[in-house]
């Protein structure tokens, strides 16, 4: 099945056609940049350029969103716009591209992307996807059933938020070598394992292209891999999750 999936972040909405089976983009992907403020209507107005520009017109749109996600509305703002909060995802998306929308946590979709057709394919336990970008977005799984909105990226850490202190985006803030950066997310790795004590940690953003240049300085005793689809994981995890919904609810 051929689904549009977008992945919404805090600089960019990315978007490409999905075939759901092989869990692989179909089409060139697109990213325009997200607006500023992220409103509602702006974000709505985006995603609409987007569909147009990839030509898809009538059929099922993915969006991984940056925010809790129930039911398709945003009940938090994680680099987003706060009038999102208590506004229905799906509808608004629906409304503005005439097409059928269904909405999943970013993280979340990301997860469902590597444990389907990634490095998590196949793993039983506890696994989890950490998104390492600007900010830290966390998506747990059980035998390969999500447990969704995890925001594993905000307990605190060293006297701060840890997505302030450990994502990607905190890296170039403050202008960090990758050795200490690598020291910084090792120390987020080990709060992780001590609450969850995961069979399986996979990292993945853009920054998880990079693994050898921090990787070294990861000692925490557990298994940590980096994520095979990068970021092209959401726009795939999005769309697999909106067609795995339709069936269930055909």
């Amino acid at each position: 099945m051929k689904v549009l999936g977008i992945d919404i972040g805090a600089s960019g909405v990315k978007g490409a056609i999905v075939d759901t089976e092989k869990g692989e983009m179909i089409s060139e992907r697109i990213r325009l940049e997200t607006p500023q403020p992220a409103t509602p209507e702006a974000v709505a107005k985006t995603v609409k350029e987007l569909a147009k520009q990839i030509g898809w017109k009538d059929g099922l749109i993915g969006v991984g969103f940056p925010a809790i996600v129930k039911k398709g509305v945003a009940h938090s703002a994680a680099n987003i716009d706060e009038s999102w909060i208590g506004t229905s995802i799906s509808e608004t998306l629906s409304k503005a591209t005439n097409c059928p929308v269904v909405a999943v946590n970013d993280a979340d979709a990301a997860g469902i992307a590597a444990v389907k057709f990634g490095a998590g394919k196949g793993e039983d336990g506890v696994v989890f996807l950490i998104t390492l970008g600007s900010g830290i977005g966390s998506a747990l799984f059980l035998d390969g059933e999500l447990v969704p909105n995890t925001e594993l990226g905000h307990f605190q850490l060293e006297g701060m938020v840890a997505e302030h202190y450990a994502s990607n985006n905190a890296r170039k803030k403050f202008d960090l070598s990758w050795e200490e950066w690598g020291k910084r997310l090792n120390k987020y790795l080990k709060s992780l394992n001590r609450l969850f004590s995961p069979d399986l940690v996979l990292l993945g953003g853009g920054v998880s292209k990079k693994f050898e240049k921090y990787g070294e300085y990861l000692t925490v005793k557990m298994n940590v891999k980096a994520a095979e689809l990068r970021n092209d994981a959401g726009i795939i995890g999005a769309a697999y999750h909106a067609k795995s919904k339709m069936r269930k609810s055909s």
